[in-house]
């Protein structure tokens, strides 16, 4: 059974930083492409950051592209979402994924999330 356990949130006031980690269990996680993603209140979710199954490419949202950083240590199954000059709007439950393609389309998994407060 696919699982992503997610941690690090919190409150942090602007400017902060936080590091985000995701475990994943029940799969071979060094196979597998992992990534980050961000629901605001009334919002849709959106994709934050990936990152290939070796870590050698990543990708960073424009938005917040010189603040958020994505690695993975494949040893520990984990991926970590590295977040700095934390901005109000970075506010957001934030989710760790993977998705997995296959000749029907493709089959995502998400944890549980993990909340990211940010005021003063």
């Amino acid at each position: 059974q696919v699982q992503l356990v997610e941690s690090g949130g919190g409150l942090v006031q602007p400017g902060g930083s936080l590091r985000l980690s995701c475990t994943g269990s029940g799969f071979t996680f060094s196979s597998q492409g992992m990534n980050w993603y961000r629901q605001a209140p009334g919002k849709e979710r959106d994709v934050v950051a990936r990152i290939t199954f070796a870590g050698r490419t990543t990708y960073i949202a424009d938005s917040v592209k010189d603040r958020f950083t994505i690695a993975r240590d494949n040893a520990k199954s984990t991926v970590y979402l590295q977040m700095n000059a934390l901005l109000p709007e970075d506010t957001a439950l934030y989710f760790c994924n993977t998705r997995w393609y296959n000749s029907q389309g493709y089959q995502d998994y998400w944890g549980q999330g993990t909340q990211v407060t940010v005021s003063s």
